[in-house]
């Protein structure tokens, strides 16, 4: 295969970034991955590469990929510290250096935005299990495939949410603030928001982007108080929401509902370090551990034994991006780049243990965006062995024998 002669990038370059993707060269399948083991977001990071782990001994204990000989998948991490320009700098390295097959990545939509433009640059395959900006899938790349729902898809999940509890409980909402990360992620959603506020008739009362590393966030809670929203939207790492969810507490601010969105606010931590204050808030996640899928508790119950910790929705897409890894490379047969992404783009997985999600197929759309996926909303609640995450909506999903707490501050 004449590989010089269709492609633009320099001879040097080339052979760098080429050269162990022949089958005769390699031993193992090396995965990239790119998370940030280090910063505001290490924890998240971490869930990530756990699951990546789970997933991968599994694979490799099973046989590895038969269509390559029973080739096993190798995992090479790089710390983005949540810093675009880091991730980016180590896609360069994984790729030229480490000489990667496939990349993984990033978690922060900051870091993975222009981090994918370097695999793109490169013809490398680049999964995204879970950074949420819709301009990640929008750039018309070829080489980019994202397991998790985008944010407009989050947000407009969100506000039906709004209004099916509205209906259910008889409590109207008006009023809303916006409270969020000031990175890609954050400002993402919050442009979700207000579109969606403006089209659904709310009045929205605070807009308030803040750096996920602020040591000190009460004078964003005072905001809150003086603004006097119905329900609060937020956006948040983990070290930000623990201090936001405190300080809200600290100052007594009355909401009809917080509603978060994942992230910070799902992490194992969050709960730990908030205990009864986080009572009675919303969340929307890719993922439970009550899901009703068939493999899912004992994929949790692993997991757990393993890390002290349950799954999160970013764990599970992290695990599930192994697997569709694991069924395109089977497929495809080959490590060469462009059979790789040919066979992730005609996915249709629907069952294997990674299939532990709360929809039927991974299937991805022209541009690369898996178009099943769909998040859900859980409640923090007390039902007498501590506090839990109770998936509440939608409403066929709910857990059976749970009311949902509405307004949350009755």
């Amino acid at each position: 295969m004449n590989v010089l002669s269709r492609l633009t990038l320099p001879a040097v370059a080339l052979s760098l970034a080429l050269g162990s993707f022949g089958l005769a060269q390699a031993n193992t399948v090396k995965i990239g991955n790119i998370e940030p083991m280090s910063g505001p977001s290490a924890t998240l990071g971490q869930q990530g590469k756990a699951a990546r782990e789970m997933a991968v001994e599994e694979i490799n204990a099973a046989g590895g990929i038969k269509s390559l000989g029973g080739m096993k998948l190798e995992l090479i991490y790089a710390d983005s510290e949540s810093k675009p320009e880091k991730g980016v700098a180590e896609a360069e390295r994984l790729i030229n250096t480490e000489k990667v097959h496939v990349l993984t990545g990033c978690w922060n939509s900051a870091v993975t935005y222009p981090t994918t433009a370097v695999a793109e640059r490169y013809g490398i395959p680049f999964i995204v299990p879970v950074s949420v900006a819709d301009k990640i899938t929008e750039q018309g790349f070829k080489n980019v495939f994202r397991i998790a729902a985008k944010d407009s898809w989050w947000t407009r999940d969100q506000f039906s949410f709004l209004k099916d509890m509205q209906d259910e409980f008889g409590t109207k909402v008006e009023k809303l603030a916006f409270v969020y990360e000031n990175g890609d992620w954050g400002k993402g959603f919050a442009t979700q928001w207000k579109k969606l506020a403006e089209e659904n008739g709310y009045t929205v009362v605070l807009d308030e982007p803040y750096p996920s590393t602020a040591t000190d966030l009460s004078p964003v809670v005072q905001k809150i108080r003086r603004a006097n929203p119905d329900v609060l939207m937020l956006v948040s790492n983990a070290a930000d929401a623990i201090l936001l969810t405190n300080t809200i507490a600290e100052y007594k601010v009355k909401l009809k509902a917080i509603v978060a969105s994942g992230g910070g606010h799902a992490d194992p931590s969050f709960m730990k370090a908030v205990g009864k204050n986080a009572e009675n808030l919303f969340d929307i996640v890719e993922w439970e551990t009550d899901v009703n899928k068939p493999g899912a508790k004992e994929a949790n119950d692993k997991f757990k034994a393993k890390n002290g910790y349950n799954l999160t929705g970013e764990a599970v897409d992290a695990y599930l991006a192994m697997y569709v890894l694991k069924d395109a490379l089977e497929r495809a047969g080959s490590l060469e780049p462009a059979k790789i992404r040919e066979a992730l783009a005609a996915t249709n997985l629907t069952d294997g243990p990674g299939m532990i999600v709360g929809y039927d197929a991974v299937k991805f759309d022209a541009s690369g965006q898996n178009e099943n996926a769909s998040p859900v909303i859980v409640q923090v609640a007390d039902l007498g062995q501590g506090l839990e995450r109770v998936t509440i909506w939608p409403k066929n999903a709910r857990r059976a024998g749970y009311t949902p707490v509405f307004p949350a501050n009755k």
